[in-house]
């Protein structure tokens, strides 16, 4: 089994709903993005998928929410755009852009904070 790991970032701004603290006010991050890829084989190149387009897989995802109010765009309407929910909603829209016989995403990591994280994978 092989592993691909990118990162990359966005900014967008949130309020969490009926949370009792500071981050029930709107606020901002510098959110970073970590997505890991498994693989069972490699092509004929010796990859399991170019780092190219995974890149670019993730920047169409993550300019969905570039620079929003994550709480205006779906599910976030409906759901807290917190970290963990954030992890989850970029793993499904990867999944949609990846998975296939031999490539499934394997976690998705976002980062609020230097020093706070929420992963998702199944």
């Amino acid at each position: 089994m092989y592993e691909l790991v990118i990162e990359s970032k966005f900014a967008a701004a949130h309020q969490l709903r009926g949370y009792k603290g500071k981050c029930e006010k709107l606020h901002g991050h510098n959110w970073r993005v970590t997505v890991a890829v498994a693989a069972e084989r490699l092509d004929e190149q010796g990859l399991a998928m170019d780092f190219h387009d995974l890149k670019k897989f993730l920047r169409e995802v993550l300019d969905q929410i570039e620079h929003t109010f994550l709480n205006d765009i779906f599910p976030f309407t409906q759901i807290n755009p917190s970290s963990e929910n954030l992890a989850k909603w970029i793993y499904d829209n990867m999944v949609k852009k990846i998975n296939n016989d031999n490539l499934d995403v394997a976690s998705v990591t976002v980062w609020e904070s230097d020093t706070a994280s929420a992963s998702y994978f199944e």
